[in-house]
C-alpha cells in the first residue's frame, strides 16, 4: 500500500522517537512515509521500526538542530519523498527534541545558557518554519462554498512534545525550563498565527515515563508479549508509564481531526501519575 502522506519527526531516538513513528508508518494506522530524524542518522533503526510496524516506510537522517543541517535535511527529505510519491503532502511534523541541561545557578555561564537555549528553542524555530512552509506552498487554492467563503483545507500538523518543565522548573534548570517555556510559548504564537491558514498546532506536555518495551497484554493467559522491559511492561500495566505507541495514536488523532474542532495543548500522563 502506497503511503498517504509524509511525517517529519525530529528527535527520532530508541524509546519515545520509535513508537511513534511505528504508529504513523504502520499501513494499518497511520500509513505514513516518516522521516526519521536524529544527530546519529540511524539507518538500522529506521528498518528495525520498518520491520514491526508491518513494513511501514521510513528513511533516516541525520542532522542536529542548526539552520544549515535542518535546512539540509528538509532538501534532502523533499528529494526522497518526491522518490517515493512525486505528491506526497506532508501532513505533520513532530519536534521530539529531549535536550537537557542541568547546572547549579551560580555555576551557569551564559555561554552555556545560551547554547542551551540555541539547540532547544530557536531549533524549534527553524524545524517550525521549514514545516510551515512546506506544508502553506501545498494548497495554494481552497474549494468555495456557495456563499463565495471558502472552505477551511487542514495545510497540516505540528506538534511540540513538551514536559513539564514548560510549566515549572526545579532548581538547576533554570535554561532547561526557559528553553521548554519558551517553545510552548513558540506553539502558541504559531497556533494564533497559521490556524486559519489551515495549520494545526499542538504542544503535548509528556508529564510521565514513556516506554517502548511493552507490546501487548493477553487477558485471557495473562501473560505479557514484549520484547524486553518487563519492569516497563507491568509498569505499564499498573497506569504508571505511558507507551510510545500510545503516544503515536494520540498524535496520529491530532493530525486526522478536521478543521471545526482542534486542540491546542494536550496534557499526556499515565493514570497513576501525580499532577
Amino acid at each position: 500500500m502506497a503511503p498517504s502522506g509524509l511525517a517529519i519527526l525530529i528527535g527520532a531516538g530508541p524509546t519515545t522517537g520509535a513508537g511513534i513513528a511505528r504508529i504513523l508508518a504502520s499501513p494499518t494506522h497511520g500509513n505514513l512515509a516518516v522521516a526519521l530524524l536524529s544527530r546519529t542518522g540511524d539507518a538500522d533503526l529506521a528498518t528495525k521500526i520498518s520491520k514491526t510496524s508491518g513494513g511501514g516506510v521510513l528513511k533516516a537522517f541525520k542532522t542536529d538542530t542548526s539552520e544549515p543541517q535542518l535546512k539540509q535535511a528538509f532538501e534532502d527529505i523533499k528529494s526522497w519523498a518526491q522518490s517515493v510519491d512525486n505528491d506526497l503532502k506532508l501532513k505533520m511534523s513532530i519536534f521530539n527534541i529531549k535536550h537537557s541541561h542541568k547546572t547549579p545557578f551560580e555555576e551557569e555561564t551564559a555561554q552555556r545558557y545560551t547554547e542551551s537555549m540555541t539547540t532547544y528553542a530557536t531549533g524549534a524555530v527553524i524545524f517550525s518554519q521549514l514545516s510551515l512552509k512546506w506544508m502553506l506552498s501545498q494548497y495554494p487554492e481552497h474549494a468555495s462554498l456557495p456563499s463565495g467563503a471558502k472552505v477551511m483545507q487542514k495545510a497540516g500538523t505540528i506538534i511540540f512534545t513538551g514536559t513539564l518543565g514548560s510549566l515549572r522548573t526545579n532548581p538547576g534548570f533554570a535554561a532547561y525550563g526557559g528553553g521548554r517555556a519558551a517553545v510552548r510559548m513558540l506553539a502558541q504564537s504559531l497556533a494564533r498565527e497559521y490556524s486559519a491558514r489551515g495549520v494545526h498546532v499542538v504542544h503535548a506536555i509528556a508529564n510521565g515515563g514513556i516506554t517502548d518495551n511493552f507490546h501487548e497484554y493477553h487477558a485471557d493467559s495473562g501473560e505479557i508479549a514484549k520484547e524486553g522491559g518487563g519492569d516497563d511492561a507491568e509498569a505499564v500495566l499498573q497506569g504508571k508509564k505511558m507507551r510510545a505507541e500510545s503516544v503515536g495514536k494520540l498524535y496520529l488523532s491530532m493530525m486526522e481531526s478536521e478543521c471545526d474542532l482542534w486542540v491546542h495543548e494536550l496534557d499526556m500522563r499515565p493514570a497513576a501519575e501525580k499532577f
